[in-house]
């Protein structure tokens, strides 16, 4: 639980764990571990190589547990990000999960299915890649 808390707590790992081609650089925000209130600011490019600035917050920290992000400013209209880890037979489990609205009204939601939620799929799957090329797998 230690390793995977240190590992998923800390946000200077999230570059690791998001794709090269979204080009995620942080620009203040990740130099101390997390903590309730920590704003961090990002700089991604999740679409059509369009730069967006996106600042999060961190509203709720619980060692070994959970926390949750919540964007400040970005490219949705609201985005709340629960991460919960618990201990597993030989091994941790990690949750993510995800409330968010797009922009745009009725436009966003015409988007949703064929570029917003295919893309987060493929960041979520990707980062369960990386986490298990990390840390490994348990198999039953």
């Amino acid at each position: 639980m230690e390793t995977a808390w240190d590992f998923l707590s800390d946000p200077k790992n999230l570059k690791t764990i998001t794709p090269d081609y979204m080009g995620f650089n942080i620009l203040s925000g990740a130099d101390r571990p997390m903590f309730a209130g920590q704003i961090i600011q990002y700089i991604v490019t999740p679409v059509m190589g369009i730069k967006t600035k996106w600042v999060t917050e961190i509203t709720h920290s619980v060692k070994n547990d959970y926390f949750v992000d919540e964007q400040r400013y970005g490219p949705y209209a609201m985005w709340h990000h629960k991460h919960f880890i618990k201990p597993i037979d030989g091994g941790v489990e990690m949750e993510d999960i995800i409330d968010y609205k797009l922009p745009f009204g009725i436009l966003g939601q015409l988007v949703h299915p064929i570029i917003v939620k295919p893309k987060l799929e493929e960041i979520f799957k990707y980062r369960t890649q990386k986490l298990e090329a990390l840390f490994g797998v348990y198999k039953t």
